[in-house]
């Protein structure tokens, strides 16, 4: 079994990018193993690390088709409708609260100044 190479914090050489980097640049890693990571030392922890891919054999990123919107604009709908009094909200409702702030504090009302 290979090790991987470990590079640290900004010293990696051109060719590899983590994958945020990569959906930067429109690209995906496409099924391509770790190649190498990076490590950032620091005190009293272990370091962090970052997995780099080669941009060489990265593959475009996958355009949104029509299906892909409308399950997404489904998904964001839900996250936005109040499960107590069915509303849309108009924000993503809380996780801590679990449902709108006006049924969630049903007795609050602002100062009228």
């Amino acid at each position: 079994m290979a090790t991987l190479p470990v590079f640290r914090w900004r010293l990696a050489p051109d060719g590899y990018a983590t994958r945020r980097q990569l959906r930067a640049r429109g690209l995906r890693p496409g099924g391509q193993q770790v190649a190498a990571q990076l490590e950032r030392p620091r005190r009293r922890r272990g370091p962090l690390v970052a997995y780099l891919y080669r941009i060489d054999l990265a593959k475009p990123v996958r355009p949104m088709t029509p299906g892909r919107w409308a399950a997404l604009a489904k998904a964001n709908a839900a996250r936005r409708t109040c499960p107590a009094c069915r509303r849309d909200a108009g924000y993503v409702i809380p996780a801590h609260l679990g449902t709108c702030v006006p049924c969630a504090f049903p007795d609050y009302s602002p100062r009228s100044s």
